[in-house]
Parts: C-alpha cells; sequence; structure tokens
C-alpha cells in the first residue's frame, strides 16, 4: 500500500534488462499452443518434430552441445529463442538463415569460444553474455543490428576499439561480463561504449576491484557493478573508476550489487557521489568486513534524491551502533532505505531533517525508535514493517512530532493495545495506515488515527468491529481480511467506506441490509467465508444480484457454501431455495389452506363414495377374524349344534330368506331358524335359550320392525347374557334400515348401548357394495367347526311354526 504511493527506486537499466527479456515471451504467452517449453529436460540434442507453428522455444538448463541447421530450420516463424546454461561451443549462426523473424535470442552461460557473423538483422535482443570468449564476439556485421536494443558480451580481453562496429546503433543496454578480464600492458586510452543508455559490468567475484581503465559512454543513464570486492587499499580505484564514468550530466542511477567493503571504504564511496550529478543510489548485498570506526563525513549540497541499501551481512561484532547510526541520519536526502539488515535503532537528526521518505523495513527496531524526535518534520512516508514493534500505543506517540506523516506501515510486527485507562495519540495527517500481520485485537478500533482514509487491519485477532467505534468519517478503505470476524460491518461509523476486504473470515450468515447501510461502497471482497447455506443466505444472494457484477470482488468463485455438508462446495449463485421454506408465516398458511383443502376433498369423497362404511366394515372383518383365530376349538365343539342363530322381525322374514339364508348356507354355514328349529312342547324363552346356546353365534338383523317386537328383544338379551357368561363375542348385528335413536324404547337399554358403539354391520343397497359385507359376515365364521350331530326326534321333525312374532 505505501510502496506503492513511495515506491523504492531501483535502477532504471534492471527495469529495463527485465522488461527486455521478458517483454517478447509474454508478447507470445497467450498464445499457449505456439510456446514449446523444453527447458531443464536434460536434453543432449534439439528434439526432433518440434511444431513448425512455434514462436518461442526455451531450451535452456540443458546438455546441449551443437546446434545444426536442421534443428530449426522447419521453424520459420521463430521469434524468441532461449538456449542459456548449455554446453556449445560453437555456433554458426547461419543455422538460423530460415529463421528470418528471430528476434531474441538468449545463448548466455555457455561454453562459447567462436561463433561465426552471419546474423538475422532482425534480432532486439542478443545475449552472448557469461561464455568463454577470448576476445569480444564483435565483427562488422554486428553494425547491420539496426533494430537491436539488447547486446550481452563477455571476454577475457578487450580493446580500446573492439566495440567500434556498433558505435552507430542506439542500444538500450549493453551487459558487459569481465569475470576473467585482464588488461593488456601496452594498451592505453578508453574503452568506446557509445550509445548506451544502461551499462552492466559483471567483474569476478572472488577478485578485488582492480579495473583501471577508463570506459568512456556517451549519453549513459543507468551504470550497475556487480560483484564489487574492495577494502582499504584499493577502495581509491573504484572512485576513480567511478570518477570517468560520471562526469557527464546524464548518469542518474548508479546501482552496486555483491559488494564486499570496508565501512570506511562505504562512507568514502559516500562522501565522493555526494556532489555528482546522480540521483538514485542502489547498493544490494552488501557485507561489512573489517572494523566499523568513527569517520568524518560532511555531506554537501546533492543531487541524489534516494538511496537504498538492502539486504547487509555485517561480519564486524564489536562496535559503536552510534557509529553506524549517526552516517545515516546525517544525510540531506529525501528518501532512505535500509531493510533487511541487523540494525536495532536509528538517531533521531539532530537538525531539521529533509526526509519525507524514510524505510526500515526488516530489521530489528524496537519501540523506542524515534521516540520524542521532533527533527521529522517533513517525513511523509514512514516504514517500519518486520522489525520487532511490540506496543501500538508507543507507535502512536512516535508520530505525535511528524506533523507531515501521511503514510505509515507498521505490518509484521508484534503489535498489541491493551491500554483501556489511555487514548492514544496520533499526529492527525495520517491518511494510510498498515498494521496488517500483527498480534491486535478488537481493542484497535480504540487507537486509530481519526482522519485515517486507508486502513490495513488484515491477518489480526479481530473477531468484532464494535459498535462504540470512534466515528472515522473519513476512512475509504477497510481491509480486515484473514480475521475471525463472523459478520459484515455496518456503515454507520465508516459513512465514507467505498472499499471492504473482508475475506479468509468466519462469516456464515452475512446481513443483506450491508448495502442498504453502505450506499457508497463500491468495491468488497468477502469471498473465502464458511457461508452457510440456509434461509438467512438467501436475502443475502439477493441483494448482491441488485448490485452491479463489479463492485462484489472474487463473484461467484470465491463464494462457495461451507454448512450444511449437502452444499458444501456448491457457489452461492447456485443455491436456491424456495421462498415458502423460508417464510414462517406463509407457510402456516399455505398448510392450513392446504389441509383445508385436503380435508374438503376427504368429505366430498367420503361422501360420495361414502367411505366411512368401507372402513368401518373392513375394521369389523378384521377384528372378527382375530377373534375367530383365538376361540379354542375344543371349547366350541362340545355343544354347539348350529354355526348361527338368526334373530329377524317377521317384516324382515323377505331379506333373511330370500338373500341372507341362501348366502350363508351356500357356504356350508348351518342356521338356526324359529320356525323350523324350535322345538314344540317347550316354551319359547326355552326354546330361545337353547338356539342361542346351541349356536356358535347369533346373527340380528336390525330395523325399525326389529325394534317394534318384544320376542326380537328377548333373544338380543339372552344373547347378550350368553355373551358375558361364556366371555367371547358370539353378537353379529345386520343393520337392514337405519333405526334413529329416538325411535328405539327407552327399555331397549342394550339395544342402544350396541348401536352406539356401531358395532354393526350394515346392509348396503347398492349392489357394489354387497360382496364386502358379505365377506365380513363370512369371516365371523372362518374358522373349522365339527358340530354335534347327535340324532334325536327334535332335529327331524318340522318344527311348527309358532308365531311369537308381533306382526305389528
Amino acid at each position: 500500500m505505501t510502496k506503492d504511493k513511495e515506491p523504492i527506486v531501483r535502477s532504471f537499466h534492471f527495469v529495463y534488462i527485465i522488461t527486455l527479456m521478458f517483454g517478447t515471451i509474454i508478447q507470445f504467452s497467450d498464445e499457449s499452443e505456439f510456446t514449446v517449453n523444453k527447458s531443464n529436460k536434460g536434453l543432449t540434442h534439439v528434439p526432433k518434430g518440434l511444431p513448425p507453428q512455434t514462436k518461442v522455444l526455451d531450451m535452456s538448463q540443458n546438455c546441449i552441445s551443437e546446434l545444426h541447421l536442421s534443428d530449426i530450420s522447419l521453424l520459420s516463424g521463430l521469434k524468441v529463442l532461449r538456449l542459456s546454461h548449455n554446453r556449445l561451443q560453437y555456433l554458426d549462426v547461419s543455422v538460423f538463415k530460415f529463421n528470418q523473424d528471430l528476434e531474441y535470442l538468449d545463448l548466455s552461460h555457455n561454453q562459447l569460444q567462436k561463433m561465426s557473423c552471419h546474423l538475422i538483422t532482425s534480432l532486439k535482443h542478443l545475449d552472448l553474455s557469461f561464455n568463454d570468449f577470448d576476445a569480444l564476439p564483435i565483427c562488422k556485421e554486428f553494425g547491420n543490428l539496426t533494430q537491436l536494443n539488447f547486446l550481452g558480451l563477455s571476454a577475457k580481453t578487450v580493446h580500446q576499439l573492439d566495440l567500434l562496429p556498433i558505435a552507430h546503433l542506439h542500444l538500450s543496454c549493453i551487459l558487459l561480463e569481465l569475470e576473467h578480464y585482464y588488461i593488456k600492458e601496452h594498451e592505453t586510452g578508453s574503452l568506446q561504449i557509445l550509445n548506451t543508455e544502461t551499462l552492466h559490468l559483471v567483474f569476478h567475484q572472488n577478485n578485488y576491484f582492480s579495473v583501471e581503465a577508463n570506459i568512456s559512454v556517451n549519453s549513459l543513464g543507468c551504470l550497475q557493478l556487480s560483484n564489487v570486492k574492495l577494502d582499504n587499499t584499493n577502495c581509491h580505484i573504484l572512485i576513480k573508476f567511478l570518477s570517468e564514468l560520471t562526469r557527464g550530466p546524464n548518469l542518474l542511477n548508479l546501482t552496486l550489487n555483491h559488494v564486499e567493503t570496508t565501512w570506511k571504504c562505504l562512507v568514502r564511496v559516500f562522501q565522493f557521489l555526494w556532489p555528482k550529478p546522480i540521483e538514485y543510489l542502489n547498493i544490494y548485498n552488501i557485507t561489512l568486513v573489517e572494523s566499523i570506526d568513527e569517520e568524518d563525513i560532511t555531506y554537501s549540497e546533492t543531487s541524489l534524491k534516494a538511496l537504498n541499501i538492502e539486504h547487509v551481512i555485517n561480519t564486524v561484532f564489536l562496535f559503536s551502533q552510534t557509529i553506524v547510526y549517526t552516517v545515516f541520519s546525517k544525510m540531506n536526502i529525501m528518501k532512505l532505505t535500509i531493510s533487511d539488515t541487523p540494525l536495532i535503532h536509528m538517531l533521531c537528526p539532530q537538525a531539521t531533517s529533509t526526509f519525507k521518505f524514510l524505510n526500515f523495513s526488516q530489521n530489528v527496531f524496537t519501540d523506542n525508535v524515534f521516540q520524542n524526535c521532533s527533527t521529522l518534520v517533513r517525513l511523509e512516508t514512514l516504514i517500519l514493517q518486520k522489525n520487532k514493534l511490540k506496543d501500538l500505543f508507543k507507535v502512536g506517540l512516535m508520530t505525535k512530532d511528524m506533523p507531515s506523516l501521511e503514510t505509515l506501515d507498521v505490518s509484521w510486527n508484534s503489535l498489541e493495545y491493551d491500554r483501556h485507562d489511555r487514548n492514544c495519540t496520533w499526529v492527525g495527517s495520517i491518511v494510510v495506515l498498515n498494521l496488517s500481520s500483527n498480534i491486535l485485537t478488537d481493542s484497535v478500533f480504540r487507537c486509530l488515527p481519526p482522519r485515517v482514509k486507508v486502513l490495513d487491519l488484515h491477518n489480526n485477532r479481530i473477531t468484532t468491529i464494535p459498535e462504540n467505534v470512534t466515528s472515522l468519517e473519513a476512512l475509504q478503505e477497510l481491509n480486515v481480511a484473514s480475521n475471525s470476524l463472523a459478520h459484515l460491518p455496518g456503515c454507520g461509523t465508516f459513512s465514507s467506506l467505498s472499499v471492504l476486504i473482508i475475506d479468509y473470515n468466519s462469516i456464515s450468515n452475512p446481513s443483506a441490509h450491508f448495502f442498504q447501510s453502505c450506499q457508497k461502497i463500491r468495491s468488497i471482497n468477502a469471498g473465502n467465508n464458511p457461508f452457510q447455506c440456509t434461509c438467512e443466505l438467501r436475502e443475502f444472494i439477493q441483494s448482491i444480484g441488485q448490485v452491479s457484477s463489479e463492485v462484489v470482488e472474487g463473484w461467484p468463485d470465491s463464494y462457495k457454501c461451507d454448512y450444511p455438508g449437502s452444499y458444501k462446495g456448491t457457489l452461492l449463485k447456485d443455491f436456491h431455495v424456495s421462498p415458502l421454506s423460508c417464510n414462517t408465516a406463509l407457510l402456516i398458511v399455505t398448510i392450513g389452506i392446504t389441509g383445508l383443502l385436503l380435508a374438503v376433498a376427504v368429505t366430498v369423497l367420503c361422501i360420495y363414495f361414502d367411505l366411512p362404511w368401507y372402513l368401518r366394515m373392513m375394521c369389523q372383518w378384521t377384528q372378527t377374524r382375530h377373534r375367530a383365530r383365538n376361540i379354542s376349538l375344543d371349547k366350541l365343539q362340545r355343544t354347539l349344534q348350529f354355526h348361527a342363530f338368526i334373530s329377524y322381525s317377521e317384516h324382515d322374514s323377505g331379506w333373511v330368506k330370500n338373500e341372507l339364508v341362501p348366502c350363508l348356507e351356500k357356504e356350508g354355514i348351518r342356521i338356526c331358524l324359529h320356525e323350523r328349529n324350535f322345538v314344540p312342547g317347550k316354551s319359547i324363552v326355552e326354546n330361545i335359550i337353547n338356539c342361542i346356546e346351541k349356536s356358535y353365534k347369533s346373527i340380528f338383523v336390525l330395523s325399525p320392525n326389529f325394534v317394534q317386537s318384544e320376542w326380537c328383544h328377548y333373544e338380543l338379551y339372552f344373547a347378550h347374557h350368553n355373551l358375558f357368561h361364556e366371555g367371547s363375542n358370539n353378537l353379529i348385528l345386520i343393520l337392514l334400515e337405519p333405526i334413529p335413536q329416538n325411535c328405539i324404547p327407552s327399555k331397549y337399554h342394550k339395544l342402544k348401548a350396541l348401536m352406539a358403539q356401531r358395532t354393526y354391520l350394515e346392509w348396503p343397497k347398492e349392489k357394489s357394495k354387497h360382496g364386502l359385507f358379505w365377506a365380513n359376515i363370512r369371516a365371523a365364521f372362518n374358522i373349522k367347526l365339527t358340530l354335534n350331530t347327535e340324532n334325536n326326534d327334535v332335529k327331524n321333525l318340522k318344527s311348527q311354526e309358532i308365531q311369537y312374532k308381533n306382526p305389528s
């Protein structure tokens, strides 16, 4: 964040080389079918059968020792060829005569000693560095490379006019590798390197710097020296070497990479470069040796804008830290970067400082740095990431005397805030604050600059954003990713919030009202949270659909269901649930209406199809079958002579004789009827009791006529009495015609009780129901009985018809 605003300025030529080296490859990276990558495959030769349409061919880091015309002659469209880190010793450039579109050729880090000069004029990038050439492999044909931008060379000896063939070319960068370089004693003068913007010289990494030859470059803007080894005796050689290159006003960027030097020599280099026109000085990978003693240095007026020192190894263990701090704190430049060093502190400048940008990242600074420092009044950006800061309160106190400070980065420390008794003190000018990757909790919201616009709190230990947060009306961007937040924050205290990053938290049911409360939001990233795909989430998904797709970052790929298990991994956009199941009131109304319609439908069906009758009959059939199975056969067979005794009113005899008796006797059921089975000479009551006792069942045909017959009631009484006496259910009631309850005399209380229990079978008028009716009757007799058939005169006599039934 802060680095975007105040970038660490690296050398222009270094950036240019990166762009130049990879720009052509990037140009074709989207066309993957035209790119062939054979790097690091252990190849000893170029493989056969490469696609003729290949435009980018990478065969670096192999063991290829020869390159033949037939290897690439069919690749007429080839534009990029990388053969670095192989074992090539000789190259006939004529092998590329069929590759007239070749623009990028990398032959660095091989064993080349010779090469022909039949070059392709379309080349823009040619790297021959880190090879075994005795002299620079420059011939007159190089002058035809009018499109050349980058040229990498290496040689053991360098002559003054070696680069004359390319003097007229306007190159962007020359890389000159001089690891085995030595100067012939008889040669004088200077090496003419004409018309290049960037010059990169690579020396032998184990040899002390000893290049005393003059190098003259026209319009040189960037200079990089790699592998510079110095001590107090040869330090002047480097200074003399630089003095020739820094005479002109165009050299603005100087980079020293992989430097081994003493503290004294380093200070001398600073002293030498300070009045030069150089604007950006970068020192990477520096190792300090011998001793660190106090050195006198006076900083004159300078054109230097930025000093960047990264990755310092200090082999000196006993020295005064103040000596080092003083040299840097006195610098009169705008931007200073000292990162990845063992520095534990930095002095506050003694006088009002010119520093506008300070970057002390990846050191071991503590909370005491710059406390009570009132000289950094121009400081606008301060970066202290990856140090040993622990107390956020002290960090705020550090800024109170920095009235111009706008950007503060203290990420990747161990900051926490637990002071509830004291308010934090911040300079009011801070607008960008990076507190990410610390151990801050919810209390951090009580210790923030009041006018902060960009706040980064990601990767902390925040669980909630308190509602009583001090109003941050200016806050526009808030990053609270990778915490433990369970809810989306409202914008009550963040009235200007436009960017919210809250992914990788514990949000399961985000509020659907977020977009309503945060009207100014133009970007939200809430993906990669454990969303619970339930009814509560449905409204949030609908609210996302109402905003622009550009507002919700990562949608839909980063928004997936985590619960329940059946939806785990499902994209939120694919999660659908019916409105009915999520609306309780609507669900109750729907169930009520559905139940009512179902009840009406059942009622109509019952009325139309007489369903209750069928159900009742089936129930009785089942109960009868069950009872019949539980009755002991031995007990039944002792006295029984009939399967059933039928009691009926004489007015119903037609139905009995024409319907009931024929149907039963057809099934082999022996029927006892009073007109044929009553014994003459015995009283009616005695015959009734005798027939009931000798019958397995008693069938009563009920109708209004039955109710009017007193003898029928006697038969029912005796049969019911026998029921309780024997302990079995031997009554079968057939309702031939409906009998209103009010028509039954009160003295027939047993009949009323039986009718109230609805234990009777109804004779249906519809023929379609007769089958079920007869099935219920037969079920009552579904038992094999051996009736007592003893011979007597009574059985063989036709009983006289006894008119004991009341015909009325």
